[in-house]
């Protein structure tokens, strides 16, 4: 039989010292090093990992997608679990990967991710909101378009059983304030690779087709107050970086 194979959990971080030590301490026992790559915080995000006998290490962001490559990168190993630090592993979620450790078969692994939005656990408009996240790096790395990454692996794919536990939003005002940065970032990462708005498809209807999905046919509206709110912002995120992307051909077409 194979020897286990050996993981390297790897965080981006910046200023978070709220969420680092139980994000760390959530894989600590799972993995074979944890790897932080931090965007020089200003808060106490570098002491708390140093007291964690991490390996820290710092590097200027320079992209969601980019960050994450470099930290990837950074890992001794070649078999990496990458969670954002308001993310945890919770405890079925360490079972399986105890058992792909002791008997690695594919190139991903996927699980669900359970969200947690301001106290409340969405499980119907947000969930299951698959991720992979545990892969052979030399197969795979981080792909898609800022600042939505995602993990591309060519090869074979598998669902794992366990969430990921993510504490998204702690009130309203953070995810409003995330929205407004996000939408300007992917507004121009789509124009950077020369995709088009159409006003009346993607800045009027697109939003209001995310909407009902999530809040209809998601079955969003069994999550309570926070389904609408959420549902609500999601929609409102499209319909801001759609009409910043409309804005920016506009006005390339103008020059």
């Amino acid at each position: 039989m194979a020897d286990p194979v050996k993981i390297s959990g790897v965080i981006i971080t910046y200023n978070e010292e709220r969420n680092i030590e139980a994000c760390i301490s959530s894989m600590i026992d799972i993995v074979d090093e944890v790897v932080v790559v931090d965007s020089y915080s200003k808060d106490q995000t570098e002491e708390i990992c140093k007291r964690l006998g991490v390996k820290f290490v710092q590097h200027a962001f320079e992209g969601h997608i980019e960050q994450k490559n470099y930290a990837m990168n950074q890992a001794s190993y070649d078999h990496i679990l990458s969670l954002d630090a308001d993310e945890r592993v919770s405890e079925k979620m360490k079972a399986s990967i105890q058992a792909v450790k002791d008997n690695w078969q594919a190139d991903g692994y996927i699980f669900n991710r359970f969200n947690n939005y301001c106290g409340a656990w969405l499980r119907r408009s947000w969930y299951p909101d698959k991720k992979l996240r545990l892969w052979d790096r030399r197969k795979g790395q981080w792909g898609g378009t800022n600042p939505h990454d995602k993990v591309i692996v060519s090869g074979k794919t598998e669902k794992l059983k366990g969430d990921i536990l993510h504490y998204a939003y702690e009130n309203l005002e953070e995810h409003y304030e995330q929205i407004k940065k996000f939408a300007i970032i992917a507004a121009h990462a789509k124009f950077e690779k020369g995709k088009k708005a159409n006003f009346i498809f993607h800045v009027i209807l697109s939003p209001l087709y995310k909407f009902f999905r999530k809040y209809v046919l998601r079955l969003g509206f069994l999550d309570g107050y926070y389904g609408f709110i959420f549902s609500g912002l999601t929609a409102y995120l499209n319909f801001m970086k759609y009409l910043r992307l409309w804005e920016l051909n506009r006005n390339q077409k103008r020059r």
